[in-house]
């Protein structure tokens, strides 16, 4: 795709088709998404599931746009001649209509199938790079937003001004590709998502967690079994250990599973082992890294410690897709719980489309996934999109002209009733704990 529009560009070809996307994302894999979930549009419309689902994934991809912009944009809707424009109430309806089942399914269906697409080039020893860590979203400030997802807590039981989602993603350290992710009620711990995320690591993989992920039960579940899965994760400065065998640079440790975590789970053991590798960055911070990687000719601690160091590429994949991608605009399109959900998953298939492409890219450039602009490459799958839509015929240009005025006159036409807010401040979030100042007597 990069190549076409560079083409394009270059030599003033014609622009290739939008649905060039589709050689990534079968419009086979939309259909089966939403006869699966049972989503299937009965009767005729200009908008039914399939072209919903593809509207949700352009909204990710065109933030700074309204749905109507969007759909006029790309040219979504079916044609008819009767109603050449689709209003903003149909485009809601049709959202509603669709729910965020079929978008969760796409999501899963394709994040898996693009993970496996070129694994091989990206090995770490012959396993796969993952990272885990959470992230967090804010939506609107709705009364069903707000019951559902909760808000974070402030010192002074100060709540904040927005409902906010918690996640945690599962995250390819190569490609930044997301393998699998959670999205729940903030109040949820990310402990309790992350259990949920272990079972959908594939085998032959190393997982890089954050030292807030330090847990017996989710470790030893990750690698129980024949999977070859395995773990690298900082230790706490207060966890504890018996040596086994080795030196206080490289050690086999033994660490005591806590009677409150067996009797959540009573088939932790009452030990588990692993191995204990002290690292020193160039800042002097010593840092011990604890891993399931036991063979210490296969995987020295330089190896282990530039693994970690690319626990890091998940930071970065948050950074582009909340702010480049949603435009540092934090709060979500989205005004009920559905919608939040179903814009989520919209989101994180068009991320993984972009990081796709990257990947595809620097496989051909014979480069890292990393070196690759992600910010370029967002705008020039966004350039490729729109000029695709938008026919280039001079000869055309008068019944674009008129197609415009029409739409024009159309947007004067549209009425919002019953649009009525009243008029409140938002709390400002405090950073800081507030002190207070007690009279002297």
């Amino acid at each position: 795709m990069f190549n076409d529009a560079l083409h394009f560009l270059a030599d003033g070809l014609e622009a290739p088709d939008w649905r060039r996307l589709g050689q990534h994302l079968p419009y086979e894999w939309i259909e089966e998404a939403v006869v699966c979930t049972h989503t299937v549009s009965i009767r005729h419309r200009r908008l039914p599931a399939e072209q919903v689902v593809w509207l949700v994934i352009a909204l990710a991809l065109y933030r700074h746009k309204s749905i109507g912009e969007v759909l006029d944009d790309l040219g979504l809707a079916l044609p008819d001649e009767q109603t050449p424009f689709v209003s903003k109430s149909a485009a809601a309806q049709a959202r509603q209509r669709v729910g965020c089942e079929p978008l969760q399914w796409l999501f899963e269906r394709s994040a898996q199938m693009w993970c496996e697409q070129d694994r091989r080039a990206y090995l770490f020893k012959g396993l796969q790079l993952f990272a885990m860590d959470g992230t967090t979203l804010r939506t609107h400030d709705t009364t069903g937003n707000r019951d559902h997802f909760g808000a974070q807590n402030y010192v002074g039981e100060t709540v904040a001004s927005y409902p906010q989602v918690r996640g945690v993603t599962l995250t390819a350290l190569p490609t930044h590709l997301i393998r699998h992710a959670v999205f729940g009620p903030y109040a949820t711990n990310e402990m309790l998502y992350a259990k949920q995320l272990v079972a959908h690591i594939p085998a032959d993989s190393l997982t890089v967690f954050d030292r807030g992920f330090l847990s017996a039960e989710i470790l030893c579940e990750l690698t129980a079994g024949a999977d070859n899965r395995h773990f690298l994760i900082p230790a706490k400065s207060n966890t504890k250990w018996e040596v086994l065998e080795g030196d206080e640079q490289d050690a086999i440790v033994r660490m005591r599973v806590s009677p409150q975590a067996r009797a959540k789970c009573p088939a932790l053991p009452e030990f588990w082992e692993a191995r204990a590798v002290t690292v020193i960055d160039q800042h002097a911070r010593k840092t011990i890294l604890l891993t399931s990687l036991r063979d210490r000719r296969r995987y020295r601690p330089v190896d282990i410690a530039a693994c970690y160091e690319q626990r890091w590429r998940i930071e970065t994949s948050y950074r582009e897709l909340k702010q480049t991608m949603l435009g540092t605009a934090l709060t979500l399109r989205s005004k009920t719980v559905d919608g939040v959900y179903q814009e989520i998953w919209g989101t994180l298939i068009a991320y993984n489309l972009i990081r796709l492409e990257i990947a595809k890219a620097a496989l051909v450039a014979k480069c890292e996934p990393a070196e690759v602009s992600f910010i370029r490459a967002f705008h020039l799958i966004q350039f490729e999109l729109h000029w695709a839509a938008v026919t280039r015929s001079y000869g055309k240009l008068p019944a674009a002209m008129q197609h415009l005025r029409e739409r024009l006159v159309s947007l004067l036409n549209e009425e919002r009733p019953g649009r009525s807010y009243d008029r409140a401040v938002k709390a400002i979030p405090k950073r800081y704990a507030v002190r207070v100042m007690k009279k002297s007597p």
